[in-house]
């Protein structure tokens, strides 16, 4: 693998993510927000979180898949969530879950949480953008 996952001493050590990733590899790659949209553009789960999340991380799969790469060599997500309150994080949890048991994987990233006001479509809920590094 190329990314080991860490939380050091001195910090603390949460259980839906990690503080820091290492990576080695020869990409560097650096992957455009995600959203609730199929293969053919056709939207996934409007008004549904969860499902929106799981749409997200199942296109960063298929992105990083298309290269030779997996949901694995992610070093770094940032989720950007409409109207965000702590309500929303067992919903956040739900869809991450379902995404990695379909792909595989074990989600626990670093990760940078943002609340916004909107997208850039009024229908989306979420975006997720990755950084990954690839052999």
């Amino acid at each position: 693998m190329t990314v080991t996952l860490v939380n050091p001493d001195g910090l603390p050590k949460p259980d839906v993510y990690r503080q820091l990733s290492i990576a080695c590899g020869s990409q560097l790659v650096f992957l455009a927000g995600q959203v609730a949209r199929d293969a053919d553009g056709r939207r996934v789960g409007e008004g549904d979180l969860a499902a929106q999340v799981e749409q997200c991380c199942l296109n960063i799969g298929t992105a990083l898949a298309e290269i030779g790469g997996s949901f694995d060599d992610v070093a770094k997500l940032t989720v950007y969530v409409v109207d965000w309150s702590p309500g929303k994080m067992p919903l956040l949890g739900e869809g991450v879950g379902r995404a990695a048991a379909k792909l595989g994987i074990d989600p626990v990233k670093p990760i940078t949480l943002l609340g916004v006001a909107a997208l850039g479509e009024p229908d989306l809920l979420v975006e997720v953008e990755a950084t990954a590094v690839i052999e």
